[in-house]
């Protein structure tokens, strides 16, 4: 116990040493950013976990203290960020806005979603309406965060406001600027998704998994983040841990893809394994179809018109697409190639058909890639038949 007002002054009753406040640091935003990934994103706004109410109430509890989210809120946004991924209506998207404006000004975007209440109700609903939801945590949302830096005050003294400090710019400058801002930006993809996500890095702990946001595009109601052998999440692994001492429940987790040897034609399990791995399909013929052709041409294409042929040019401005269109002009295969790709994403994107209708345009698509002569398509499109789904195992 502090033996004056001085010594409560700086350093409150615990008088910790410095090894013990970054200890605490680290503990209370770990606990801030698994708040977030696991309950927040992963339970709430994508349903893919459920949790014991006692720890749904101690996330619910706890986000309100750090960070004064709302957990409707949050939701709403984050869903139809989903929804309106890179258009006008995106509430954070770099490609639209900028990416200093998400990077520097993250919160400021996020408060301005909130404001759009038409939205909130439209993308919100199922989330906690109980009594402390609406007589606590939504009307005094500001009220957490200040009695977290009285709590900081009287534990740590003078050093405990520093520390409030940094726990409440932990979410802004990690959620909203770096997975917002440079998670659609700057990093690695493993799926060629309609939008411009990608994975920071194989792996960072402190922000629980999602830094692995091109696979959490790909697969939205996926509890887990990890895809590739060499990638973690550690969101995911906490997860596991609950489950096997029954405070969690996964709900969901993405398929993956097995391949059929010998299936003369696509079938119905062709057609559900590509409308549930539709980017992976996307992503294989790139890898798989275009590059080592464009290998083998030997011909020079600068990066960012070469991502143009994983993705059909989506993301190219008018000049570029039309330098783009140029070169393909001059390389009937290439150009062969890419109009393959766009048809067979068109075959994948049109929903407006039934089952039947778009395995025959697929049947189609299978039988003039295998005429093409190109060995490549050849390959792949028999590859493709063999499409198959095996649902993950949680």
């Amino acid at each position: 116990m502090p033996a004056s007002l001085l010594d409560f002054l700086a350093g409150g009753l615990f008088q910790a040493s410095f090894g013990t406040l970054l200890i605490y640091l680290l503990v209370a935003t770990q606990l801030t950013i698994f708040s977030v990934t696991l309950y927040l994103h992963r339970s709430q706004a994508h349903r893919a976990v459920d949790f014991h109410p006692v720890l749904a109430h101690f996330f619910r509890f706890w986000t309100w203290l750090t960070t004064s989210m709302i957990t409707r809120e949050w939701a709403a946004i984050h869903r139809k960020h989903h929804a309106k991924c890179e258009t006008e209506e995106d509430p954070h998207s770099p490609q639209v806005k900028g990416i200093r404006t998400v990077f520097w000004r993250g919160v400021e975007l996020y408060r301005e979603a909130r404001n759009d209440r038409e939205s909130i109700e439209k993308y919100g609903k199922g989330c906690p309406d109980d009594w402390i939801e609406r007589k606590v945590y939504t009307p005094h949302a500001t009220l957490g965060p200040t009695l977290l830096l009285f709590i900081s005050f009287a534990l740590f003294g003078a050093a405990g406001i520093a520390v409030w400090a940094i726990q409440m710019a932990w979410i802004p400058f990690w959620a909203a600027g770096v997975v917002n801002g440079l998670g659609h930006w700057w990093g690695y993809r493993n799926f060629e998704t309609t939008d411009t996500a990608t994975n920071l890095t194989p792996w960072a702990v402190w922000i629980g998994g999602e830094e692995l946001h091109n696979n959490h595009h790909a697969f939205p109601s996926s509890a887990k983040f990890s895809l590739r052998k060499f990638e973690f999440d550690i969101g995911w692994t906490t997860l596991k841990l609950l489950q096997a001492v029954g405070l969690a429940k996964v709900l969901r987790v993405a398929p993956t893809l097995d391949v059929r040897p010998n299936i003369a034609m696509p079938d119905g399990e062709t057609l559900r394994a590509l409308l549930a791995i539709r980017f992976q399909a996307m992503t294989d013929y790139y890898r798989k179809v275009t590059l080592p052709t464009l290998h083998e041409s030997r011909a020079r294409l600068p990066r960012k018109l070469r991502k143009g042929l994983a993705d059909g040019g989506r993301w190219l401005d008018e000049d570029k697409r039309a330098r783009l269109q140029a070169w393909l002009d001059e390389r009937p295969r290439m150009a062969t190639l890419a109009e393959y790709r766009q048809r067979l994403q068109q075959v994948l994107d049109d929903r407006s058909n039934d089952a039947q209708t778009t395995l025959k345009k697929l049947h189609a698509w299978c039988a003039e890639a295998e005429a093409s002569g190109i060995q490549s398509l050849q390959q792949f499109s028999e590859r493709l038949k063999g499409y198959a789904l095996v649902p993950a195992r949680s």
